[in-house]
């Protein structure tokens, strides 16, 4: 498919974000805090998108797609905390799809092609799946797996930074409210020995929930991804912050010895 994105079109869809999470602004810190998470995050993401995007050779139009996906596949997040004050989809709903319902009714991202619009839907759409749908189109599915990677890369950031604080104010949003209770769930441990992601419904707490971002190692999907995991040491960071324990040993053992080393 031939893309044609100006970028005049990446600037317009610039400023209504910045304007949209303006009007979620809040006297109340704790909505403010996690405003501003989501915000910074989604500025990350839209680097990390360039970043992956230029190393796979996109050109211009290319890339100005892919960031208008990044500043947008969490649009939904905003309105999801100041409704529910969660950023857990199963205590809430799917933000991925809250996001388009939120693009659509304001029409955005204006009147770009109507292809080009089923891409920017059907990528913020697939962004938070557990796995994608081979039905899609090629290049829905190219756009879905490069914000897939970039969010996951500045998650993985935002994450190991919280864990690896010594100090500091706490954040259950960030941890979806889990409790901080010992082990791991059986099922977690099996997903990740077989080799595959794990699935939020066996996530018991924030052992877990480290657990299942470790697991996304199994779901990147480009090599330049790869390799910015390996540079910033992500895993290694989640390893620390783990229960020193034999299914632990064995669950880093396997991504290392088998999966970490083939990966390119």
């Amino acid at each position: 498919m031939n893309i044609k994105i100006t970028k005049s079109e990446l600037e317009y869809i610039k400023v209504w974000f910045a304007e949209y999470v303006n009007t979620f602004k809040s006297d109340n810190p704790e909505l403010q805090r996690n405003i501003d998470i989501k915000r910074d995050h989604t500025y990350r993401v839209t680097e990390e998108i360039i970043n992956i995007g230029n190393q796979l050779g996109l050109n211009e139009d290319e890339l100005n797609l892919a960031a208008i996906i990044a500043l947008l596949h969490d649009i939904g997040r905003f309105e999801q905390f100041k409704r529910y004050k969660t950023f857990s989809d199963n205590k809430s709903e799917d933000h991925a799809e809250l996001g388009v319902k939120i693009l659509k009714t304001h029409n955005i991202p204006g009147e770009p092609d109507k292809e080009i619009q089923n891409i920017i839907f059907c990528s913020i759409r697939n962004h938070n799946k557990p796995s994608l749908s081979e039905k899609e189109t090629e290049t829905c599915l190219f756009y879905s797996r490069l914000i897939r990677d970039a969010d996951k890369v500045d998650i993985l950031k935002v994450v190991t930074d919280y864990y690896m604080k010594v100090t500091g104010q706490k954040n259950t949003a960030l941890v979806l409210e889990l409790p901080d209770t010992p082990g791991i769930s059986e099922e977690v441990f099996k997903a990740l020995m077989n080799k595959q992601s794990v699935d939020m419904k066996h996530v018991r707490n924030i052992n877990d929930i480290k657990l299942l971002q470790v697991g996304w190692i199994y779901d990147i999907n480009f090599g330049p991804t790869v390799e910015i995991i390996k540079s910033r040491r992500y895993l290694e960071k989640l390893q620390k912050v783990l229960p020193e324990s034999k299914e632990i040993v064995e669950i880093f053992s396997l991504i290392h010895s088998e999966i970490w080393h083939g990966m390119n």
